[in-house]
């Protein structure tokens, strides 16, 4: 998809907007600087132009027992891998999807409960038609989380 370029409004609109999505847009438009129409209008623009697609939640990380964070690198039948992603975003464990380069497909960054869960996760993923190979790195420590 090709997305529209950005002007300072569009680009102050969305870093309000990355610091809460919840703001009213009659609260947008003060901050802005501009009536609210006009906010309305550019957020329209900027739903339809691809520059946001989703409005969501952050939620403040767990204190006790946040689970076995794991990243799974995948290898793919390439004429099998749009079902093979398809299959993947059904499964609740994985929280993000990328696809990647070089000798793996896709990158799988999950969370379970316990090693069992996560044995049996991945048991489940190889067994998905088209998975021909996935190496998995259980994450220890946060070292660095900037936003984007």
């Amino acid at each position: 998809m090709l997305l529209s370029a950005l002007d300072d409004l569009d680009r102050q609109l969305l870093e309000l907007l990355r610091v809460n999505a919840r703001l009213p847009v009659v609260k947008l438009a003060k901050a802005l600087g501009v009536a609210r129409s006009t906010v309305q209008l550019r957020l329209k623009a900027l739903e339809d132009g691809g520059h946001i697609t989703g409005y969501t939640i952050s939620m403040a990380a767990r204190r006790a027992a946040p689970g076995i964070r794991v990243m799974v690198l995948i290898s793919v039948d390439s004429k099998l891998e749009p079902e093979v992603a398809r299959e993947l975003t059904r499964r609740h464990e994985i929280h993000q999807l990328y696809a990647v380069s070089g000798r793996f497909d896709l990158c799988a960054m999950l969370t379970t409960d316990s090693t069992e869960e996560l044995d049996s996760l991945l048991d489940r993923i190889r067994a998905i038609k088209g998975v021909v190979d996935t190496v998995s790195t259980i994450l220890l420590s946060k070292k660095l989380d900037r936003p984007e």
